[in-house]
């Protein structure tokens, strides 16, 4: 569903604009003609071979025979203690915490039988042991395989996956080019990576296609199939009024207050996506009701309340665990790795902070940068009273059309934990989306040419692209060479200090997560940052503030609209284009980054960490 703000062409309406395009094509080519660097080779080794290295290293160490050679339950061993070893793990009780349904959740196909004869295995294997064991796998992988140390077949490997990793950097420099410049509608850019995977090898053509369709991409289409929903009952107009009436003067800065002390908090402990999703009809029946006869159009207006609406959202997500699968994972691997745990009320101590002080600082940002002509919204209400007047009261399908959103709603807070306790089935926050889309129709709320005419569908597209340009950054290696590459590199020229140690890795996982989702980004640096905390101040304040580090600025997706799905899905009401991001995004990230480490260097020393000496 889109609404737009001004009559210049959108990124929809415009054609290739082929100088910039060159510069992408020639930037991308440029990467391909470069001389893979060393760098790049090393990791394709880890990830070529590391693997079956470390596993015959598990194997010989703990049974006395190659990984070939080995047991099934032998075998399970060793690729249990392989995939705790990536995530840094290198306590025994670390490992046997996990369950078989924890272990199952992290890849592994597990009979119960063998599961059994690995725990008590390894609960007869020493404490000291065991880590030297996991110190020893750790250093093989990571720093002692080398390329003239591989066969001929595992060299070609290695060489494959050195090209991959140049592919895709090779393709960031052509996303972010198109991305910035709009040198191609953004859609398009979403085929692009898919046809460069598949060009490429990375991926094949019965895979691209299913890496397009993840969760997160049927919960974008779900959500602007109600807000469609929402936009045919009039739905939103009352939903407008309801949160807006209490204003006495609602000028447009007390409407952008609002928004922000509703969903900054709010996007702590419920989706973002969902949050994003439910003020995408309100903001563009704002906006349809502001202009008027003497001011037709306002894009200054219109732009103002739709980035205010995702950066809301992105800002509140640090605030507790629940806040994204970003804070649980660095919340886990910060147990796993250094056996450190932090609760769900101790996380908000440290993190909650940073929300409130960004809350006000975003509004002023806002409210600096977009002067509107239009500053009074009063009239806007005035007319939303008049037409909810003249619909009378709640009707049938207007009731049934919440009542839907509320299932859903609830669907979205317990499907991880209530609703897959009930099921046994972990349903996803996009596939309960779509339910709800199809209860629309269902219901007769909606019939198809309202999804065909109201729905956004390159925004669909765009962010498919987004998840699986963030995917081959992933599984190739090309994240992590990247982060490893830039945390080198600035340790070479002594910014090893703990201070600059959490703002290398600040920048580092923010940089990443306007690339790739925040989970992945998380995902893909944690190990690194929580390693490098550990190497430089083990038994110190650092670790756990790492961790917390980490996870906060996987959330500063400000720059790119593929950077997180709340991005995506304002950008679905054809209020913003791609330079208006960073129009915000780079002044906020600066923000964001001074507020974050005054917390890291200032408030959390002040508090300190349970078992741990200060840094």
């Amino acid at each position: 569903m889109s609404a737009h703000a001004d009559t210049e062409a959108t990124g929809y309406d415009k054609y290739v604009n082929y100088k910039t395009f060159g510069i992408a094509v020639g930037a991308f080519v440029a990467m391909l003609l470069v001389p893979t660097p060393r760098s790049m080779r090393e990791v394709g080794v880890e990830y070529a071979a590391g693997r079956h290295y470390v596993l015959d290293l598990y194997a010989t160490k703990l049974f006395g025979k190659s990984y070939s050679e080995a047991a099934q339950w032998e075998a399970l061993t060793a690729r249990i203690l392989e995939k705790n070893m990536m995530q840094g793990v290198r306590s025994r009780k670390a490992v046997l915490r996990r369950n078989l349904a924890q272990t199952k959740a992290l890849g592994f196909e597990v009979q119960k039988l063998h599961f059994d004869r690995f725990r008590a295995f390894l609960q007869s294997v020493e404490d000291k042991r065991f880590t030297a064991l996991m110190v020893e796998a750790h250093a093989l992988r990571h720093k002692q395989l080398t390329y003239d140390m591989l066969n001929a077949r595992d060299k070609a490997k290695a060489n494959k996956m050195a090209w991959h990793i140049q592919v895709c950097i090779a393709m960031v420099l052509f996303v972010i080019v198109c991305f910035v410049t709009e040198a191609i509608p953004l859609p398009g850019v979403a085929f692009c990576i898919g046809l460069i995977l598949v060009f490429s090898g990375i991926v094949t053509r019965r895979n691209v296609a299913a890496m397009f369709w993840s969760d997160a991409c049927w919960f974008i289409m779900g959500s602007l199939m109600f807000a469609a929903a929402f936009v045919k009952t009039g739905v939103d107009k009352r939903l407008c009024l309801l949160i807006f009436r209490v204003l006495a003067r609602p000028s447009v800065k007390w409407i952008t207050a609002i928004m922000i002390l509703v969903i900054s908090p709010a996007a702590a402990f419920i989706s973002d996506h969902a949050l994003a999703a439910m003020f995408l009809p309100i903001i563009i029946i704002l906006y349809r009701n502001s202009v008027n006869g003497d001011i037709p159009v306002d894009p200054e207006l219109a732009k103002m309340l739709a980035i205010t609406v995702c950066m809301a959202c992105n800002i509140g997500g640090f605030g507790s665990p629940s806040g994204g699968a970003r804070n649980v994972i660095m919340m886990t691997y910060l147990e796993d790795m250094f056996g450190t745990s932090i609760g769900y009320g101790q996380w908000m101590i440290y993190a909650m902070p940073f929300v409130l002080i960004m809350m006000p600082l975003l509004w002023l940002l806002l409210n600096w940068l977009f002067k509107p002509k239009i500053t009074d919204l009063g009239p806007a209400l005035i007319t939303l009273k008049a037409d909810i007047g003249r619909m009378g009261g709640w009707n049938a399908k207007q009731i049934i059309a919440v009542t839907i959103f509320a299932v859903m709603l609830v669907g979205w807070i317990t499907e991880k934990n209530l609703l897959l306790s009930l099921t046994g089935i972990r349903l996803g926050i996009g596939v309960i989306a779509i339910a709800g889309a199809v209860a629309y129709l269902l219901t007769g709320v909606v019939n198809w040419r309202d999804y065909q005419e109201k729905v956004d569908w390159g925004v669909v597209w765009l962010y498919a692209g987004a998840i699986i340009f963030g995917k081959a950054l992933f599984s190739t290696g090309a994240a992590y060479w990247m982060a490893r590459s830039v945390v080198n590199g600035l340790a070479s020229i002594g910014l090893d200090s703990p201070s600059s140690l959490l703002g290398v890795a600040a920048v580092v996982t923010a940089g990443m997560t306007n690339l790739i989702a925040d989970g992945p980004a998380a995902a893909s640096v944690g190990p690194v940052t929580l390693n490098m905390a550990g190497v430089s101040g083990a038994g110190t304040t650092l670790v756990p503030f790492m961790a917390l580090i980490t996870a906060a600025s996987s959330s500063f997706a400000y720059l790119l609209i593929i950077g997180t799905p709340p991005n995506a899905i304002v950008y679905s009401s054809g209020f913003l284009k791609p330079r208006d991001y960073l129009r915000v995004g780079l002044p906020c990230f600066v923000l964001a980054f001074v507020v974050l480490m005054f917390l890291a260097l200032v408030y959390w020393p002040l508090i300190g960490y349970p078992g741990h000496r200060p840094m």
